[in-house]
């Protein structure tokens, strides 16, 4: 019986090719289409979680009260670890990473025996504890995890940077040199060499120093147990088994009264700890600027959004194609009546065709996913694969749920068809009820409504994109390099730039602490007339004198640092937003106290630092002084048209100036699109998949018209012979698809508003929703469905009404 299954469903599968087509080709798509975007969710959500103590691990956040633009951050002063494990019992270990500064690039030299030294930089360099490798899983190749940052000036360097250092021979016992604008220039002993991790951590470090033995370490002593201001170190807390982290965290505050009230009183804010336990840290959207950019689950949302709606479509394809159908097997189902066939087997022959479709779908879905995901990590940044060996029970569960799909999308249809009366269909009386044209109808609704969504979604999303893009920064980025001042360079800024300057090409050039996409570190504000309830922190930039030119920035008043004034050193330049916090009418001559007393002399217009997700932050620019801030940046502005042979020049001169040290630099205008790289990807992803979901409703009603114009084939004919024309025909048959695609957009339209208006409300500077965005979409949609129908309709309209009449 089960053979003669088998057999009936593949012949009813050729019979109709073109169903057949579009039900496999609609679930394949449904099914690639969620494989990929589950991979992907699947890597997003499993960060960290290879870490043998990763159910213990927690990371020590800091949530500011007080200060209206800081909130949440991962970040604590250096002693806060330490002295909580001293005073909490739960606590097992505690560890520190520093993060290098954001526009760090460490330079790494090896020098054997007086021969020329190999040089290069690297970035992704963080200063450690030494229980970071006892904390932390690391697959070591040379050295102990253990011990291996227990002494001052001691690092452990991943396995291709050692290979570059030193080839195929042992990297452990040799010293490098280091040379980094957040750690300053030593020495290190290489105490551990590791494999590169191959699962996704929120830590993505290339080498570690010890936080002993560098200019950061003459920092920490000089905090000593302040536990109120530099806040700039990731702690982590191990706790001990049994130990509850809520139950921790509830005494954090009476800790902090007591260990940190009187500095806090003194800085003028207060602040909160919290935990975020390790695997969550990556999607954790309350804290920013963690040790990687983290994921977002409202993306992964969207996309498993996506995803599912996608597959919906394409079960509704079945339902509608396989139910329209069932008049030509009415006879089939009357004549196995007859002979005794009950309606359970009627049912499990219709259900078993069914998950039939869906398996071969599921078949040639995995074979679609694994040619798809080189082009899927290219656009997603990922590096997924989808083997037998290591996903065997995601693809267990892919076919659980193909079958799954292949029952749900066929009950309906096994349901109608077992139920005909044999007398009925065998007398030839069997017609669609008005109930099932009604379910048809919605669910080609439904198609249309989910696809309208999308493509008003996708709208939304590139206009934002385009937006960002294209909106004025308050600063020109386009051609603008930025590199680290190393060697020669150090302590020769100002002679370096002036040769700099002569270089042909070069059209101006500066220096600074800080590139325009990042921030080395913040101040609180204080003002003359300032009330004592006033918290409020600023950016800090220290710049020389020609980096308002060279970035472009705009005055609004004032004037920025200029040679002619010997005493700039004791002035400061704020933006707008200062300006408007401290409630400056007249800020020009008004003075600032925190970094000694310094006057306002300017007020630049407001610029981005950060993305459109965060609101301008007050900023105040000093200048260079010799000993704080000193230059750690260069930034040149090279003549469009001739970057090419400019940055050969340039690069020929650093050689000569700064032997030993290679010139690496960076496009500031790259690093501003990296700022949108997440919504970069979501953009595209959903761009690729709402068009696969609108060719998967196109498909389905291209077949619903195929069948309405067959079904309709008699009185095609008779209104043929009675005068009507082709294009009256058209008009007939199009009617009901017509009014079912504009229910369909007046259903969208308010949902995809409120889809649209959800999404940005995350960015605090957005476009404003035109209604051409939902117009457009639902006269897209409209137009989609006309030529899809037009197809068929056309056709059956310029049949021979004779060929029409002769049709039993």
């Amino acid at each position: 019986m089960i053979k003669n299954y088998f057999k009936i469903a593949w012949r009813n599968l050729m019979k109709n090719r073109t169903f057949s087509f579009i039900n496999i080709f609609g679930l394949c798509a449904g099914l690639v289409c969620i494989m990929l975007i589950s991979l992907y969710i699947l890597n997003e959500t499993s960060y960290d979680k290879y870490q043998k103590n990763a159910d213990s691990i927690y990371q020590l956040g800091t949530e500011f009260t007080g200060l209206g633009n800081f909130k949440k951050l991962p970040n604590t002063p250096a002693a806060m670890g330490e002295m909580m494990k001293d005073v909490f019992p739960e606590i097992k270990q505690t560890t520190r990473l520093g993060a290098l500064y954001s526009e760090d690039k460490t330079l790494l030299q090896y020098n054997k025996n007086g021969n020329a030294a190999k040089s290069f930089y690297e970035s992704k360099g963080y200063l450690a504890d030494s229980t970071f490798f006892r904390m932390f899983t690391y697959d070591f190749i040379e050295g102990n995890p253990a011990t291996a940052l227990d002494d001052p000036n001691t690092i452990v360097l991943n396995q291709e940077i050692a290979k570059k250092l030193f080839g195929n021979t042992p990297a452990l016992n040799k010293v490098i040199h280091v040379s980094s604008s957040s750690n300053g220039d030593h020495d290190f002993l290489i105490t551990g060499v590791f494999k590169p991790i191959d699962k996704p951590s929120h830590i993505d470090g290339r080498f570690f120093m010890s936080m002993q033995g560098g200019d950061m370490a003459d920092m920490i002593k000089r905090q000593a147990g302040n536990l109120a201001t530099n806040n700039m170190f990731f702690t982590y807390l191990q706790l001990k088994q049994g130990a509850s982290a809520k139950q921790l965290q509830s005494k954090f505050q009476s800790f902090l009264e007591k260990y940190a009230g009187k500095d806090l009183k003194a800085v003028g804010f207060n602040k909160k700890q919290f935990l975020v336990p390790l695997t969550k840290i990556h999607l954790d959207e309350d804290v920013k600027n963690n040790v990687t950019p983290g994921g977002s689950k409202t993306y992964l949302y969207i996309l498993g959004s996506i995803a599912l709606l996608t597959l919906l479509i394409a079960c509704i394809n079945f339902m509608n194609l396989a139910t329209a159908q069932s008049s030509k097997r009415s006879s089939e189902v009357g004549i196995r009546k007859v002979l005794g066939a009950e309606r359970k087997w009627l049912v499990t022959q219709f259900l078993g065709e069914s998950v039939l479709v869906s398996v071969l779908a599921f078949v040639l879905a995995f074979i679609g996913t694994r040619l798809l995901l080189p082009l899927f990590n290219s656009v997603a940044d990922k590096n997924l694969t989808l083997t037998f060996s290591n996903h065997s029970l995601f693809i267990g569960v892919f076919i659980l749920v193909s079958i799954i799909t292949g029952l749900i999308a066929g009950s309906y249809p096994a349901v109608y068809l077992s139920g005909f009366n044999p007398a009925t269909v065998l007398k030839g009386k069997v017609k669609g009820s008005v109930g099932e044209v009604w379910v048809r109808k919605g669910l080609v609704a439904f198609q249309f409504t989910l696809s309208i969504v999308l493509i008003v979604s996708v709208v939304v999303i590139y206009k934002q994109i385009e937006f960002v893009q294209s909106t004025n920064l308050g600063y020109d980025k386009d051609n603008v390099i930025y590199f680290d001042v190393e060697g020669s360079v150090k302590g020769n800024t100002e002679t370096f730039l002036s040769e700099v300057a002569k270089i042909p090409g070069i059209k101006n050039v500066a220096s600074s602490t800080s590139d325009m996409t990042g921030h080395s570190w913040s101040v609180g504000l204080n003002w003359e007339g300032k009330a004592n309830d006033d918290q409020l922190r600023a950016e800090l930039m220290s710049v020389n004198t020609d980096f308002q030119e060279t970035l472009g920035l705009e005055m609004k008043e004032g004037r920025f640092f200029s040679r002619s004034f010997g005493n700039d050193s004791m002035n400061v330049v704020i933006n707008e937003a200062a300006a408007k916090v401290m409630g400056f009418e007249n800020p020009i001559g008004q003075h600032i106290k925190g970094i000694g007393s310094l006057e306002i002399i300017g007020v630049v217009k407001d610029f981005h630092l950060e993305s459109f997700h965060e609101q301008v932050k007050p900023q105040l620019f000093l200048l260079h002084r010799q000993n704080f801030a000193p230059a750690s940046l260069i930034m040149a502005r090279i003549e469009a048209g001739k970057e090419k042979e400019t940055l050969e020049r340039l690069e020929a001169f650093y050689k000569t100036y700064n032997p030993g040290f290679p010139l690496d630099y960076t496009f500031l205008d790259d690093d501003y699109q990296a700022l949108y790289a997440s919504e970069q990807r979501v953009s595209i992803l959903s761009k690729y998949f709402a068009g696969l979901a609108i060719v998967i409703s196109a498909l389905g009603l291209f077949g619903l018209a195929a069948f309405t114009a067959q079904r309709r084939i008699k009185e095609i004919g008779i209104r043929k012979i009675l005068g009507s024309s082709d294009l009256g025909i058209v008009r007939i048959l199009s009617a009901d698809f017509t009014k079912t695609v504009f229910v369909a957009i007046i259903i969208a339209l308010p949902v995809s508003y409120f889809v649209a208006q959800h999404w940005l409300a995350d960015f605090a500077y957005r476009i404003t929703l035109e209604w051409w965005f939902f117009a457009g979409s639902g006269c897209l949609a409209m137009v989609i469905a006309l030529l899809t129908v037009s197809l068929q309709t056309v056709r059956a309209a310029r049949v021979n009404p004779t060929e029409c009449l002769k049709q039993e």
